[in-house]
């Protein structure tokens, strides 16, 4: 009978060791982790940014939101960090956002074309790096004109921990051509993907269904076809 009533009191206590969380604690827990992890993951990991101009046609069109991923240019001490982080170096051909030079408070995206010591040349509208032809199949040919003295002859040497930024637009893009290469510490992440398209331009609400029908076409194949770089 004894032994009845202590295990009784036993289970008691543990029943009361443990008490059940409301629906309230629950919800707001998890709110708090994903508050928590979105704040970190624009702070150190990605960011957001739309795309303003045209200077980066086709490869972006003007009303995409793109993913910039902000760690994988992240610096590293120790050949283990390299090996388990996914980070890895700034590569010729990265579509890069960066801090421009004169007005650091604005972001530019422009495409890697010019690492650290490379000579860089353009003959009639086409790049040589340190005296090779570079095959550039996302610069349409339009994109060239050769009327464009920046386009038709253009020769420098990329700085030591600096790089040269070029709009794959070569007729509308404000570039290094005119101010210059960008140091390494301005350079805040890759693009990583177009999340969405948006035209605001035209979507003034005077279309009609065929052509909204069209565009949200257009846009959704934009997206499965360049969505990431």
């Amino acid at each position: 009978m004894g032994s009845r009533a202590g295990f009784g009191d036993d289970r008691a206590i543990e029943s009361g060791a443990a008490p059940r969380k409301s629906v309230l604690r629950d919800y707001t827990e998890t709110i708090l982790v994903c508050v928590i992890f979105v704040i970190f993951s624009r702070a150190f990991v990605f960011q957001q940014s739309k795309i303003p101009s045209g200077s980066m046609l086709d490869t972006l069109l003007i009303g995409d939101y793109i993913m910039v991923n902000r760690f994988v240019y992240a610096p590293t001490s120790f050949d283990w960090e390299r090996s388990i982080l996914p980070v890895r170096p700034i590569r010729r051909g990265d579509v890069a956002v960066f801090k421009y030079p004169s007005e650091p408070e604005v972001d530019y995206i422009k495409r890697v074309i010019g690492l650290p010591g490379d000579r860089i040349e353009f003959r009639d509208g086409f790049l040589y790096v340190n005296g090779e032809y570079v095959d550039e199949p996302y610069v349409q040919p339009q994109y060239r004109k050769l009327d464009s003295p920046r386009n038709r002859n253009f020769r420098i040497r990329v700085p030591d921990d600096e790089y040269l930024m070029l709009g794959d637009h070569r007729n509308r893009s404000s570039d290094s051509r005119e101010w210059g290469t960008v140091p390494a510490e301005l350079i805040k992440g890759r693009a990583l993907l177009i999340w969405y398209s948006f035209d605001e331009a035209a979507s003034d609400g005077r279309e009609t269904a065929a052509e909204q029908v069209r565009g949200w076409g257009s846009k959704i194949v934009h997206f499965f076809g360049k969505s990431r770089f």
